[in-house]
């Protein structure tokens, strides 16, 4: 079935889906990890602000939002701060948010051998995901799978 319209009309439904769509954007969660040591998280968007915290590389961080070259953030505890943007890079590792250690498996199932405990707060690069299960990879050079949901972001 074809649908005629008059030019005007499809500038309006043209123009009002990319609004939707840019909206929709905007709310969605939007993650960054660090890409070097000794990063400075600070209290307010500039380098007057006092230091808050020290990240590492491959910490990954929520944008709560921007302003300027810098971002507002905050990480899995929910400790938030200022972050400038040369020092991060869009999200691609997750960090353990489980109350203790859990298992990282050879595949995507809790039948799958164990192949390594990995502690709560360590950081993992993820690889790719299959259904609730993510695959990491540790600095060690360890890969294997963690359930999602133990996982942050």
């Amino acid at each position: 079935m074809f649908v005629l319209m008059n030019n005007k009309f499809k500038k309006i439904v043209v123009t009002s889906s990319l609004a939707l769509f840019m909206a929709s954007s905007a709310f969605a969660a939007n993650y960054l990890s660090v890409t070097t040591d000794n990063a400075n998280v600070r209290t307010g968007p500039g380098t007057k602000y006092p230091v808050a915290m020290e990240l590492f590389e491959g910490y990954p961080l929520k944008v709560m939002k921007k302003e300027g070259e810098w971002y507002k953030i905050s990480d899995y505890e929910n400790d938030s701060g200022w972050i400038h943007e040369s020092i991060v890079k869009d999200q691609d590792t997750v960090v353990v948010n489980a109350k203790n250690s859990l298992n990282m498996r050879s595949g995507p199932s809790q039948n799958s051998t164990i192949v390594a405990d990995v502690e709560r707060g360590v950081v993992l690069k993820k690889l790719s995901s299959e259904g609730q299960w993510t695959k990491v990879r540790h600095s060690s050079g360890t890969v294997g799978w963690i359930y999602s949901p133990l996982l942050w972001p």
